[in-house]
């Protein structure tokens, strides 16, 4: 009885034990759950660091009365037009401060046509500036201002250092509503639209709409890795697909348009097409449809003076493989001028390598050649 007695204890015991354990696991004093990594739950600490350096620019012109003045907004083709009254807006787009002595950066076509620009901080200061400079062909325009003291401002970062997947804030003033902010990931990178002459856009998901444009894209340390340019979209709105001019391409083109006014970019002298179909590059003598066929060589230019021809196929400039065209124009702006440099080629099927020297380009040619 003894003996029972005391077995029976010993398992009560056990049970209470294991109620006592299982209770304060389930409570979580023994086991808790794994603390959120903190910007998983909120930005605050980046869009502190963010928002005082981005700026609201507002374009405006000379009014001529009785004349609409017809604008791209740079958002999925759509056009805008003008009202038909005296009004000196042209519309109004967003910017960000690079440096504290007042340089901002943002879209050519916020500045389009523009007599003067008023700049609109964070804070509330404005400012007036008629002191601008831009680059059309890859949409990117600097701005001075003259303030007291140093400005709030961003650092460009490393846009080639973005992986699809990695999170991104795009800060701007959509329709007007300035200081918005919106989350999303780098959707692809290395994109083309084909809306400016040279590209080199990010792909995200973060809602960019009209307004957002000339408003920096950055990442989760504050940097800025692209610049908000477009939106791919079939009724001009937001749906998922915005593009983001990167951070290193605009950083080559402030540093020019700081220095010289202007950009100096390399100049092929030929017109080419994409290599786009594998029947066209079997004819040619190409594994895979990629490189870019020249169809016409201008006279007098880089191309003519290599001894370049018609139907040569263009796969490799200074030792970086050619894909398409757009990859040609990119390759060939990041390029120093009057310096030698091998192009590959495939002529009547065999690859050969020619030395050519680039030229500046003139004012109104295209991407390559006029």
């Amino acid at each position: 009885m003894r003996s029972w007695m005391l077995a029976a204890a010993a398992l009560l015991l056990g049970a209470l034990l294991g109620v006592s354990v299982s209770g304060t696991l389930l409570h979580g004093e023994v086991a808790p759950a794994p603390a959120i990594p903190k910007e998983m739950t909120s930005y605050r600490d980046v869009v502190r660091r963010v928002l005082p350096a981005v700026v609201s620019v507002e374009a405006k012109v000379k009014p001529v009365k009785g004349k609409p003045q017809p604008r791209k907004t740079g958002f999925g083709g759509a056009i805008r037009l003008l009202p038909d009254k005296e009004d000196d807006s042209l519309g109004s787009g967003s910017g960000f401060l690079i440096d504290p002595k007042g340089i901002i950066v943002t879209a050519y076509h916020v500045v389009e046509d523009a007599d003067v620009l008023e700049i609109t901080l964070n804070d509330g200061r404005k400012f007036t500036s008629k002191d601008f400079v831009s680059d059309p062909k890859t949409d990117l325009a600097i701005v001075r201002i003259e303030a007291k003291g140093d400005l709030p401002y961003l650092q460009l970062g490393d846009s080639n250092d973005m992986e699809i997947g990695d999170r991104v804030l795009a800060v701007g003033a959509p329709f007007g509503l300035t200081g918005s902010v919106t989350a999303g990931i780098i959707s692809a990178k290395q994109r083309s639209l084909h809306v400016n002459t040279v590209e080199d856009f990010l792909q995200t998901d973060a809602a960019i709409n009209p307004g957002n444009s000339g408003g920096p894209l950055v990442n989760l340390e504050g940097k800025v890795i692209g610049m908000n340019s477009a939106i791919k979209s079939r009724n001009g709105g937001f749906q998922g697909v915005g593009l983001a001019i990167s951070s290193n391409l605009i950083a080559d083109i402030a540093k020019q348009l700081l220095k010289d006014g202007m950009v100096h970019r390399g100049y092929l002298g030929a017109k080419v097409k994409d290599v786009d179909t594998l029947e066209m590059a079997t004819r040619l003598g190409l594994k895979q449809a990629q490189g870019v066929q020249i169809t016409r060589i201008l006279d007098n230019g880089p191309a003519a003076r290599a001894e370049l021809a018609k139907g040569d196929v263009i796969v490799k400039l200074a030792g970086k493989e050619v894909k398409d065209t757009a990859d040609l124009t990119t390759i060939i702006a990041g390029l120093p001028l009057g310096k030698t440099v091998a192009v590959t080629i495939m002529r009547d099927g065999k690859t050969r390598t020619v030395d050519l020297v680039l030229e500046e380009q003139p004012r109104d040619s295209g991407s390559t050649g006029k």
